[in-house]
């Protein structure tokens, strides 16, 4: 079977993965009984479970006979996924300037139903604005031996926020420290800018703010933000993301998401209310 390769799972080849590995454990089958079957390594069998790799609609026919399914309207779901699995996304001009972990990322965003977010000292990328994100990424170096296009890297991050704009918009639940409002990025006349879009965001239906104030003490999540995402058609995914300096790191067991989404909630309940997070946050914009 011939493969098409990528280095970036989509969002399509991640979906697709997923409903394979459990249509193989729901038949009892390990990845070395599958491959016997198909006449596959397991290790190619793998690669396509997790996305890394597409296998051709002819090929998957096969696969999912093998595995027994014969529900029609499924089988087609997952042709579908097959046939777009490496469909272009708008970030694929910036794959020379953006590291795979992140062209994943923003694969997950274009196509989620919702995403949730907790950010400790920085405005969440879908609602900077472009001074912020430019003072953000020029105030990380480079790495040894590398130069960095700021110029493409925030346009980069402004494309990302067609998904808050498109006719059917990601709903956005951000809760954000204290310390975001009062971290003064970029100078006093582009905080009291990003503040101001931060305040018209969180007024619009699909969008909502809250703020975890300094006098709330010891929270849920005092290792760190993180994101949850979710798409939900044509099957679910629920995925948690989380940043470091060169990478991300990403979170897909069911027992992960769990715990992320208990953690969230626990914010949620112990951060302001939105209305009252507004006012906090039109308050930090009237200081500047």
């Amino acid at each position: 079977m011939a493969m098409a390769t990528g280095p970036t799972p989509t969002v399509r080849l991640r979906k697709l993965g997923i409903e394979l590995r459990k249509l193989r454990e729901a038949g009892g089958l390990t990845l070395e009984q599958a491959g016997g079957r198909l006449e596959r390594t397991p290790s190619s069998l793998s690669k396509i479970e997790t996305g890394r790799v597409n296998v051709r609609p002819r090929d998957l026919r096969v696969i999912l006979d093998q595995y027994g399914l014969t529900d029609q309207r499924t089988v087609e779901a997952l042709l579908a996924l097959a046939r777009d699995g490496r469909r272009q996304g708008w970030w694929q001009p910036y794959r020379d300037v953006m590291s795979s972990s992140y062209l994943d990322f923003f694969s997950l965003e274009a196509d989620a139903a919702s995403i949730q977010t907790f950010e400790t000292l920085l405005i969440p990328g879908l609602l900077q604005t472009e001074d912020y994100s430019r003072a953000v990424i020029a105030a990380v170096p480079p790495a040894p031996g590398k130069s960095r296009n700021v110029d493409q890297l925030v346009t980069v991050r402004i494309a990302r926020q067609e998904a808050l704009t498109k006719p059917n918009p990601v709903h956005l639940w951000a809760i954000l420290s204290e310390a975001v409002l009062r971290q003064e990025i970029g100078g006093r006349s582009v905080m009291r800018d990003q503040l101001k879009r931060l305040l018209e965001a969180g007024q619009r239906d699909h969008i909502t703010v809250q703020i975890l104030p300094y006098a709330f003490g010891a929270h849920a999540s005092l290792d760190g933000p993180f994101t949850l995402l979710e798409v939900s058609e044509p099957t679910d995914l629920r995925i948690v993301l989380v940043e470091y300096l060169t990478s991300a790191l990403y979170l897909e067991q069911d027992e992960d998401v769990r715990r992320y989404t208990v953690v969230f909630d626990h914010l949620r309940a112990s951060a302001l209310a939105p209305k009252d997070s507004l006012a906090l946050i039109a308050d930090a914009a009237e200081e500047r």
